[in-house]
């Protein structure tokens, strides 16, 4: 079991709403079982599911151990940018986790890499995140490398440790921006409060840094190019926001409302560039923006 402690914010949420808000991989329907099972106590009482929260409880939960999860190879239609004996890129989808985890353990990339590459991954992340270098979000489609073998998975590390891999994505924002581009140099953390999400932390975040460039302007909106430096967790959704601009479609960040016609936030990673582990060269990868993206891109126009 995990003991775990956290304090209400708000007055009137219910616990189960809270609890689903503020604990990772939680959602409702396993915080009210948690409540039914009297795993939640606050004042060393058991919580009852109807409870409301109020400012400064402290609530104490027991979460049980996580089942193991094995990855697991699934027939996953992929589309591969670029593939050899070294490594793959692939155009992830909107939608598709990168790899298992709780509440998603299988219908991942990982679960297709395995199908597709029969086995011939890199075993440095282990059985869960075989291949994986780097992430993208769920709901953030685009490129993504995975290297084949452990020597692979080495370089292409060490290039994202000293920003050599180039990572592109494009963007839509909400809001006009003055200027034509810029940089957002601000620390990021897991939320003091909302475990789910990341935010500017100046005391405890880890070092990001994203480069924007203005490549469309529209009514209320802005097209942009994104280049990371870092590559923390939300790294583009956060920083975007901080400035006052979070990306259409970004329920987390942004307008809590999902945008007709949108699944995900309008971000996508169009362009990947990097030594070849093997021969040396570099390597650049581009892929187009998904039918969606244009498309909300064309409406905006329309409008102005």
């Amino acid at each position: 079991m995990t003991r775990l402690e956290r304090t209400a914010d708000g007055l009137g949420e219910r616990v189960d709403q809270f609890l689903a808000r503020t604990v990772s991989n939680l959602t409702r329907s396993g915080a009210q079982r948690l409540l039914e099972e009297g795993a939640v106590l606050c004042g060393g009482e058991k919580v009852k599911k109807n409870r409301k929260t109020v400012p400064g409880e402290v609530y104490t939960v027991d979460l049980p151990d996580p089942e193991p999860i094995e990855a697991i190879p699934q027939d996953i239609p992929l589309d591969v940018v670029y593939e050899d004996a070294d490594v793959i890129v692939v155009n992830k989808p909107v939608g598709m986790v990168v790899h298992p985890a709780a509440g998603h353990p299988d219908g991942t990339l990982v679960n297709a890499l395995l199908y597709h590459c029969g086995g011939s991954l890199s075993g440095i992340n282990g059985k869960l995140r075989p291949g994986i270098v780097h992430r993208i979000d769920r709901d953030t489609s685009g490129l993504i490398i995975a290297a084949k073998n452990d020597a692979s998975h080495l370089a292409l590390a060490a290039q994202l440790e000293d920003h050599s891999l180039y990572r592109e994505y494009h963007a839509i924002a909400v809001g006009g921006f003055r200027e034509d581009g810029g940089t957002v140099d601000a620390p990021i953390a897991r939320h003091p409060v909302d475990r789910k999400k990341m935010a500017i932390d100046w005391v405890n975040g880890k070092n990001a840094v994203t480069h924007w460039e203005v490549l469309e302007r529209y009514s209320g909106y802005t097209y942009l190019k994104c280049r990371l430096e870092t590559g923390r967790t939300h790294q583009i959704r956060v920083h975007l926001a901080f400035l006052g601009h979070p990306l259409l479609g970004d329920v987390v960040y942004g307008a809590k409302k999902p945008v007709p016609g949108l699944t995900g936030q309008c971000l996508h990673a169009r362009k990947l560039s990097f030594v070849h582990p093997k021969t040396g060269k570099r390597l650049t990868v581009e892929c187009p923006l998904p039918d969606w993206f244009e498309a909300a891109r064309e409406r905006l126009k329309k409008q102005g």
